[in-house]
């Protein structure tokens, strides 16, 4: 069960993007597994994928394809992640594409392909080449909650979220969806998130929004400290609203804003669908010497097994914070200055156990299903923040069964 989340009753269709979602039967039966966005002529597409090395083959054709310019569509199996499977993959990879292209009357190099799922397999081209031409067949404008669906591989809900923002007396809609649930550690964004707009914006700046507003949502979540193979966030911007080409720096300003709690829910939305997870938490380090030293006690915190596994049990055993906070590699960490708080309880001052400390108030948080760890370094100004999730027996179950 997600943590206080729920699949969207709705989301808004965007002028100009068209999908479709169907069953092809890539690996799963009786669930669609097969989406396609067609994207209107003169779109700008900006786009970030995995740092993983271990890269899938669709990620190395997307970042070619997209290098070229004019994207016209978007093609997303799940169930298969096509990684590591050599040339074939990127054959695969290649003819899907050039199957969608043929479809759609566009160049194959115009389709950008992503895949999740089991890696080491090979695609079931069959399976892909006949749920392309069904899907091309199937394209309308309010298919977007039928895609987040389709997407999905243990997630246990659809993931989803529009925004509409007033620029130049102009309605300007932004619409989001993700899927991931475990292998989330992006070093870019996560497993899979695909955000269209109506706005007009230039290639450069879409790229720099994007990238800006990555650093500010999916560079800062976390399941299991694992960045998967296939990991890629595009967004799209059709350019039909009548707001007109966005250049100011107020409109974009309000622009990015709007995108940026887009992107915002929808990363968040994987840690409250995180597998297993029964909590949500957010850990704030914050007056640090360097934003760099912030953002590393921030990851050691949330990736320590031993504190996920305490907030799991809602075992309110702090010296595993303070044994994940100690052994960060941050030069300038000085545990006689430390703070730290549970949620509204303070529970170490000055490196010390807080006087006012009870195991009762302790516990009283750690039973919360939304939890915030703040840490004060007191050693500068700079500040991080990462939201994570608990370690249950499920998650174990679910990486243990998951090819079975």
């Amino acid at each position: 069960m997600a943590v206080n989340l729920q699949a969207p009753s709705s989301l808004h269709p965007i002028t100009g993007v068209q999908l479709s979602s169907v069953a092809a039967g890539i690996r799963y039966q009786g669930r669609d597994d097969l989406v396609l966005m067609h994207l209107a002529e003169g779109s700008t597409v900006a786009a970030v994928f995995t740092q993983n090395k271990c890269c899938a083959a669709p990620v190395l054709v997307a970042k070619q394809h997209i290098e070229k310019g004019n994207v016209r569509a978007l093609l997303i199996n799940s169930g298969n992640a096509n990684a590591v499977t050599g040339q074939q993959g990127i054959d695969n990879a290649l003819q899907s594409c050039a199957t969608v292209a043929q479809e759609l009357g566009i160049d194959a190099e115009q389709v950008l392909p992503f895949s999740t799922g089991v890696i080491g397999e090979q695609l079931n081209m069959q399976a892909m080449q006949s749920g392309i031409k069904a899907a091309a067949q199937d394209l309308a404008d309010d298919r977007w909650l039928q895609a987040a669906k389709g997407i999905m591989t243990t997630d246990t809900l659809p993931k989803g979220i529009s925004k509409t923002v007033q620029i130049n007396g102009e309605e300007i809609t932004i619409t989001g969806v993700s899927k991931g649930s475990g292998m989330i550690c992006p070093n870019m964004a996560t497993m899979l998130a695909y955000v269209a707009t109506d706005a007009d914006i230039e290639q450069s700046v879409l790229d720099e929004l994007l990238t800006r507003g990555v650093a500010h949502s999916f560079n800062r979540i976390t399941v299991d400290s694992d960045t998967s193979t296939n990991d890629a966030l595009v967004l799209a911007a059709t350019g039909k609203s009548k707001a007109g080409k966005l250049q100011s720096v107020d409109d974009l300003e309000l622009f990015y804003q709007a995108l940026e709690e887009v992107l915002i829910f929808i990363a968040t939305a994987i840690i409250r669908d995180g597998e297993g997870a029964t909590k949500f938490v957010r850990i704030n380090v914050s007056d640090g010497a360097r934003q760099d030293d912030c953002e590393t006690i921030a990851y050691d915190i949330a990736h320590s097994p031993l504190v996920k596994t305490a907030l799991f049990a809602c075992d309110p055993n702090w010296g595993r914070i303070l044994m994940a906070l100690g052994k960060s590699a941050v030069p300038s960490l000085d545990m006689e200055r430390v703070d730290i708080k549970l949620g509204s309880v303070s529970l170490i001052e000055q490196g010390q156990p807080a006087p006012s400390y009870t195991e009762e108030l302790g516990q009283g948080v750690f039973q919360q299903s939304e939890i915030t760890i703040d840490i004060q370094l007191n050693t500068g100004d700079a500040s991080y923040h990462v939201w994570t999730s608990d370690l249950s027996h499920e998650y174990v179950s679910i990486n243990a069964d998951y090819r079975s």
